[in-house]
């Protein structure tokens, strides 16, 4: 990789053109070079491998696809990045220069997401002399997750660049950090810890650490003074200056969200029925329903997501092999195999617990059979058959059961024997012909494809008489109207259903533009499998994306234990004093913001008013919403200090969503960036926030700081989460 590869870079069959990538000495910023031969110059371009999401062997993308038959697939791969940054479709001249790209991305980037702070500064090359130029500066910073507002640290640089060489020497760096990362109010907290006011005890630091509620002992203060400090003589007398407090605070260790939830934490041997699971509606749609393009990309980012339930519109295509797309509208077609191909590639890179297909039928006896044909060659073993014991079914199967296995949500075929209508020697409702008395009727359900439905029998609702009679394979899905008028009419009940039938509710058909409802409203009655259009950013989208932050984003959360009871007296219109009735004070200090963007482009000069949006969404009568003042002219490191209180019923279903917006006087706020997270995830103390994009990308460097407050009668969160855990 650092001697370099000439590739081809393709947007379409027409356009490719030649590249030249190589590795830079750092070990983690790749060169790309083109040659524009009208100018007669270079045009550089570098991007970090810590910036790639994820690379991807093969035709995998929209462009490559294009070319599958024409080139050896081997030897082609994209580079997909996290953000708004466009993927990078590369064709190598030969499979082994490919492979080689595609181990070392991948393998530069595990190595430095596994490294302390501390190595990788150790492993930073640097010149003889000790000194950096910018873009040295600017990597080294970006490899400790420290990322840069670009005019204002040239500025910087240049005004720390004394001998104006345009490189700084290690004093002049130093400098450069710690004026770089100047927070007066992280100031304030460091000044009131030490005693001094220069360093940190490693006592010091874990009284810190003790108010914020993490482990407060010696041996976990100089663990982190070992990884944050900078400053050699400081971490070798166990002091922690500054300017590492600001690296340790703005760390991951600090974050808003409670780190122990990024893996998978929760029970997941219960059964599938007590589970929010991750779910998606008109999967394969890039926008909206009626004219946008049909494509295997959006499942592939819905299962890079989490997503445990993608939808298949099925439809009869030609040559005999069925299609997906949003039936009679404008919206393109693609092949069904190619949706199964892609499914089959990325169904468990997120998430190792099952996946359910969602089909939604509307193809012959004859190309259901196709269908059929395909789920069990190209999923092979994974693809479930048959149940995975010989018991008499009284629940469905815990996650634990399914892991790594694909489960069909369909019709099955029944064959009922129906009593013959004495009067017309027919069975009552149709038309179909009896010969000696009785006979099966018969169904336009390809035997082969009604084989595959196991556990999710897709059947239709008809009422909440008599639930424990009902099979647990059997499930209904609602339109979110329906589930709203059984949520406000039979909300105990609906919840009785849902701890042993599954549900899935899914958007009105009237939402053309691929709008979303809000999914709260459902996850409160206890609605498994919500299902949004995730190609549509927005609140619901991130309410959604908060909600299954935790366990590790498997795409499963287990809902509390009083949605799993079938004798449960939740009522999700009424909760005072019902089950799940644990009042918590939440008290939200809004401290300050950190490098917040511009993002009306139509006024390129204008300066962000920022001001901050604490919502809380759960149960009716915890919804709630307050706000900041506004700061005008400040998007870099705007100030606050302002506290907000809210009164929570039912914390274990609410969610907490922080929204910063720039103010306008005539019109709507621009919408800036946000988070949202369970209650239950919140840690307590000063934290950071880490802003995301609307459509759910990091947003980095931008942040909030803010101090967290939970008090339930004198009891702390912590004591508050083992209370509900």
């Amino acid at each position: 990789m650092m001697q370099g590869s000439s590739m081809v870079k393709v947007r379409s069959p027409r356009w490719q053109k030649t590249r030249s990538l190589r590795l830079l000495e750092d070990g983690v910023t790749v060169w790309c070079e083109t040659c524009k031969s009208f100018r007669r110059t270079k045009a550089q371009q570098t991007f970090s491998v810590t910036e790639v999401e994820c690379v991807r062997e093969g035709c995998q993308s929209e462009a490559l696809r294009r070319l599958a038959g024409s080139v050896p697939e081997a030897q082609c791969f994209t580079v997909v990045f996290r953000g708004k940054r466009k993927s990078l479709d590369l064709r190598c001249p030969t499979e082994e220069e490919a492979q080689g790209w595609v181990r070392g991305i991948r393998t530069i980037k595990d190595k430095v997401s596994n490294m302390s702070q501390k190595e990788k500064l150790d492993q930073y090359p640097s010149n003889r002399d000790g000194k950096m130029s910018y873009e040295e500066v600017k990597r080294l910073l970006q490899m400790i997750n420290i990322d840069l507002n670009e005019q204002y640290a040239r500025t910087l640089f240049k005004k720390c660049d004394r001998s104006a060489d345009g490189r700084l020497d290690p004093t002049e760096i130093e400098e450069f950090c710690r004026e770089l990362m100047r927070r007066p109010e992280l100031d304030a907290v460091f000044h009131h810890y030490s005693s001094n006011g220069c360093v940190l005890t490693t006592a010091e630091l874990r009284d810190f650490l003790g108010d914020q509620g993490e482990d407060a002992s010696l041996a976990h203060a100089q663990k982190l003074i070992s990884t944050y400090e900078l400053n050699e003589w400081a971490q070798k007398h166990q002091y922690m200056t500054l300017n590492g407090f600001a690296i340790y605070m703005l760390s991951q260790e600090n974050d808003v969200f409670n780190k122990d939830h990024s893996v998978v934490c929760q029970d997941m041997t219960q059964p599938l029925t007590h589970y929010f699971i991750s779910s998606s509606h008109n999967t394969y749609l890039t926008k909206d329903q009626v004219t946008s393009a049909s494509s295997t990309e959006p499942y592939i980012r819905a299962l890079n997501q989490g997503c445990r339930c993608v939808e298949l519109d099925c439809w009869d295509g030609d040559k005999g092999e069925p299609v997906i797309y949003h039936g009679h509208t404008l919206t393109s077609k693609v092949l069904f195999k190619e949706v199964i191909e892609t499914i089959s590639q990325y169904a468990f890179k997120a998430s190792p617990y099952p996946l359910i297909l969602s089909l939604e039928n509307h193809c012959s006896v004859e190309q259901q059979s196709v269908m059929a044909r395909h789920l069990r060659t190209i999923l092979g073993r994974r693809l479930l058959t048959k149940p995975v014991n010989d018991q008499q079914l009284k629940h469905l199967p815990s996650p634990e059961d399914l892991k790594g296995r694909i489960l069909i949500k369909g019709k099955k075929e029944t064959s009922q024997l129906h009593k013959v209508d004495s009067f017309t020697n027919t069975v009552p409702g149709t038309e179909v012909r009896l010969v000696g008395g009785t006979r099966g009727v018969s169904s336009k359900l390809s035997p082969e494809l009604s084989d595959l439905v196991v556990y999710c029998r897709s059947v239709n609702f008809r009422g909440f008489d008599h639930v424990s009679a009902k099979s647990p394979s059997e499930m209904s899905s609602f339109s979110e109207n329906d589930a709203l008028k059984h949520i406000k009419e039979s909300g105990k009940i609906f919840v009785r259903h849902n701890s042993r039938q599954l549900s899935r509710i899914y958007p009105s058909g009237q939402r053309l533009q691929s709008s979303n409802y809000n999914p709260q409203d459902m996850w409160n009655a206890g609605c498994q499998m919500v299902a949004l259009n995730f190609q549509t950013p927005g609140e619901q989208m991130d309410l959604n994306q908060g909600r299954f932050l935790a366990n590790g984003r498997c795409g499963y959360i287990l809902k509390p234990s009083f949605l799993c009871r079938l004798d449960s007296n939740f009522n999700p219109e009424n909760t005072g004093g019902g089950p799940g009735h644990i009042p918590a004070q939440l008290t939200i200090r809004v401290i300050s913001a950190q490098q917040l963007p511009k993002v009306n482009t139509e006024k390129p000069n204008a300066i962000v008013d920022p001001q901050v949006w604490v919502e809380i969404h759960g149960v009716g009568i915890d919804n709630a919403r307050n706000k900041t003042h506004r700061v005008d002219n400040n998007g870099f490191n705007p100030r606050w200090d302002c506290t907000l209180s809210f009164q929570l019923q039912v914390p274990e279903l609410a969610l907490v969503r922080f929204v910063v917006e720039d103010h306008d006087h005539t019109s709507k706020n621009d919408f800036v960036g946000q988070f949202t997270l369970p209650f239950t995830s919140l840690r307590t103390g000063y934290r950071h926030v880490h802003l995301l994009r609307e459509d759910g990308s990091n947003l980095s460097p931008a942040t909030l700081f803010i101090h967290i407050k939970v008090t339930r009668k004198g009891t702390t969160l912590r004591t508050l989460s083992k209370l509900i855990s």
